[in-house]
């Protein structure tokens, strides 16, 4: 099923779907009262080149007015885009325009099983470090699921029944045990208290970056990390803010320890600390592969 129009995601059903492909589109316009120097700004927006079920197709990223970029990629092979720009007279724009597809042809997703025991998520960070609520809440899910898929799934339920969706009462410096003692927060919060727990439950976890369709903003969800019988260890993908499994309405862009491995757009500058951020997105479902 394609077509010169988008597909509504909400008319269709995903059992039945085999392939998905996406456009993404997003922009971010910074506008400042006065000039500034010096900018040096940092983009995780563009896909993950693999990831699962997922491969990236094309991607294109513009900024005006013109400036020098740098391209890498981080340890947990996200995309990094840098850009160093000597002066803005009064806004810049970064946009992106991507083409992913997804297909469950692609195989589960599994990764090296040493990564299970990778440092760099079990090691201490300050969004996701464990306080005494988030110990306690941790052992009592251990001691009620011992096997670690159904202790994930245990994890993610308990936040989602938890926790309160609320704007405005959090930032992107609130740590998972000051989100976990209100019971409020966004999306991210959601992320850092179940990454928190599946610290403190024995579990590895990564935060996950991307895009939910029918939202106007980034999504964020967790992926854990479980052993398998294959030797490998499996990827279980979990949004808590929804209490469900991650499905077809999914897009992933990065993974790290947690946001600040991971925020879309972030940078420096010397100026009048005074400025506005717009910012737009769009993903959209432009084709589908359906079961015979």
């Amino acid at each position: 099923m394609s077509g010169d129009c988008f597909i509504d995601h909400r008319a269709l059903d995903f059992n039945a779907v085999v392939a998905v492909t996406y456009d993404v589109e997003q922009s971010f316009c910074y506008e400042y009262e006065t000039p500034i120097r010096d900018l040096r700004h940092r983009l995780v927006v563009v896909p993950r080149d693999e990831h699962g079920d997922q491969r990236r197709l094309s991607q294109q990223l513009s900024v005006t007015p013109d400036a020098r970029a740098r391209s890498d990629r981080d340890a947990f092979g996200n995309d990094i885009v840098d850009f160093a720009v000597s002066h803005v007279e009064r806004s810049i724009r970064f946009t992106l325009n991507s083409r992913v597809v997804r297909d469950r042809r692609f195989g589960p997703h599994r990764v090296d099983p040493a990564q299970l025991a990778d440092p760099a998520l079990r090691g201490i960070r300050r969004l996701i470090r464990l306080d005494a609520g988030l110990r306690d809440a941790g052992a009592e899910i251990r001691a009620l699921y011992p096997r670690p898929a159904e202790r994930a799934e245990a994890i993610v339920r308990f936040v989602h029944r938890e926790m309160i969706y609320t704007k405005a009462v959090t930032d992107i410096f609130t740590t998972a045990s000051v989100a976990f003692s209100m019971r409020r927060g966004v999306c991210q919060d959601y992320a850092h208290v179940t990454i928190a727990l599946a610290r403190a439950c024995g579990l590895t976890a990564r935060y996950v970056s991307g895009h939910l369709l029918g939202e106007g903003a980034t999504h964020a969800w967790v992926e854990f990390l479980i052993p398998h019988q294959s030797g490998d260890a499996h990827v279980a993908a979990f949004d808590p803010t929804t209490g469900r499994p991650t499905d077809w309405r999914y897009v992933v862009v990065a993974v790290g320890r947690d946001y600040e491995d991971v925020a879309p757009s972030s940078g420096v500058f010397t100026g009048a600390p005074t400025g506005r951020l717009g910012a737009l997105q769009t993903v959209r479902i432009i084709a589908v592969t359906l079961a015979a």
